[in-house]
């Protein structure tokens, strides 16, 4: 059955396809694309919170992408079943399209997580500035599937981009902040993902302005990482009863009987080690919690993804807030994990000059890269797209995949070969 929730409009991609009478639907392929590439399998090896390979529980990259969609499909199937949903069999949000984004939401983030992230945007300031979103959208649309000759990326579809376009503004016009960014150039996506329809976003905070499945995509995000990062973090001894009992004493004058209801159910689970399955039903209340409203946007007439806005529970939105907190405080700002990320800076930032003396200061032609990569930075005259493929280089490195380049290039004693990809 056709659902007339979406129209050829939400279907066009970047350039025309030449790929007819396929047996899956436009989203559906988008997810493929994903799923197939080399970019999603690195996630594997790029840190949630802890380093992959420390413990064989954290969860990774990966396995949250997999558990943010499975939430994402969730909600989807939620609100067209909720009472009184505008959606019908017929009409309703796809839960395909909102699977491929949250697979593919963090597939720009670099090794070592938002630590990486930071200091490759200083490192990059003047060089147009990184951020992992805009990153996303620059592997979509520019890398995935690329050769030397063809940076076509994996060819998106109109509603996918927009799916994963959290923040529209861009670095410039920001003022070069620290996060919440895209790229300069990457205006052309948002032109194309509002039709060319510019003058009407003049009055609009263009990082606020999303569409439907984005709004779902971050709230199934952030259930996720708000419960599962204090499920890991219990289970790698960050936070205890007695972390939690002293927590309680510094913040216990700021939180209301709601949140201390919440902190001392922790403390319970803890005790009783049932916290995995007691947290792990809590989805389904962030899940139930959702609703959508309606609104009238300038893009009403070309698609029903700006017509609804996504309303979560006040309560709930508290709960996860508060979760959050906790995770900073107990865990974030511990000196193990800064420590990791003192250590990540060091090394993300020692590559990074290394490879741009060679070709960009000194403009030297000694392969230090891959020699993909490599063939693509001496190909380029423009200092600040060399500084951008330099980039794309580190950001894509796996956690373990960075040390192992960073002792080649540093270590005298370390001399392996064989990975060098």
């Amino acid at each position: 059955m056709e659902n007339k929730f979406y129209g050829e409009f939400d279907f066009e991609r970047l350039k025309q396809s030449s790929r007819t009478n396929d047996y899956r639907t436009v989203f559906q392929i988008d997810r493929d694309r994903i799923i197939h590439s080399s970019e999603f399998r690195r996630l594997q090896g790029k840190t949630q919170v802890f380093l992959p390979g420390e413990s064989d529980y954290y969860r990774t990259r990966l396995t949250h992408s997999i558990e943010v969609a499975q939430i994402g499909r969730s909600i989807c199937n939620y609100l067209v079943r909720k009472e009184n949903s505008p959606f019908s069999d017929n009409y309703f949000i796809d839960p395909d399209l909102v699977e491929s984004a949250c697979l593919a939401h963090d597939l720009g983030h670099p090794p070592f997580g938002h630590a990486g992230e930071r200091t490759l945007n200083s490192l990059m300031s003047g060089y147009g500035g990184f951020e992992g979103n805009a990153q996303t959208l620059r592997l979509l649309t520019e890398i995935l599937y690329r050769s030397e000759n063809d940076r076509r990326g994996m060819n998106p579809s109109r509603a996918f981009i927009d799916s994963i376009l959290k923040y529209k503004n861009t670095y410039s016009e920001l003022g070069r902040p620290v996060n919440h960014f895209i790229f300069d150039y990457q205006k052309e996506y948002v032109d194309f993902v509002f039709g060319g329809k510019t003058a009407d976003i003049e009055n609009i905070d263009l990082n606020k302005f999303r569409s439907i499945e984005c709004q779902i995509m971050d709230w199934a995000d952030d259930t996720a990482y708000a419960i599962n990062d204090i499920v890991d973090s219990i289970s790698g001894g960050f936070i205890t009863y007695n972390g939690i009992s002293r927590w309680i004493e510094q913040n216990g004058n700021s939180l209301d009987d709601e949140e201390m209801e919440i902190v001392n159910n922790l403390k319970e689970w803890i005790t009783k080690g049932n916290y995995k399955p007691k947290l792990g039903s809590i989805i389904g209340d962030f899940i139930l919690a959702c609703s959508v409203t309606e609104r009238e946007t300038f893009m009403n007439e070309f698609t029903n993804r700006y017509r609804y806005v996504l309303t979560v529970d006040e309560k709930i939105k508290k709960q996860a807030e508060l979760y959050k907190k906790i995770a900073v405080d107990l865990v974030f700002t511990s000196p193990p994990l800064h420590q990791v990320e003192f250590k990540a800076d060091e090394m993300i930032t020692r590559m990074f000059k290394v490879f741009t003396d060679n070709y960009i200061v000194n403009k030297k032609e000694t392969k230090l890269l891959p020699v993909f990569t490599h063939n693509l930075i001496v190909g380029e005259n423009d200092d600040t797209q060399k500084a951008r493929l330099i980039c794309d280089y580190i950001a894509g490195m796996t956690d373990s995949f960075a040390m192992r380049v960073y002792k080649r290039l540093f270590d005298p004693d370390y001399s392996s070969l064989s990975d060098f990809d």
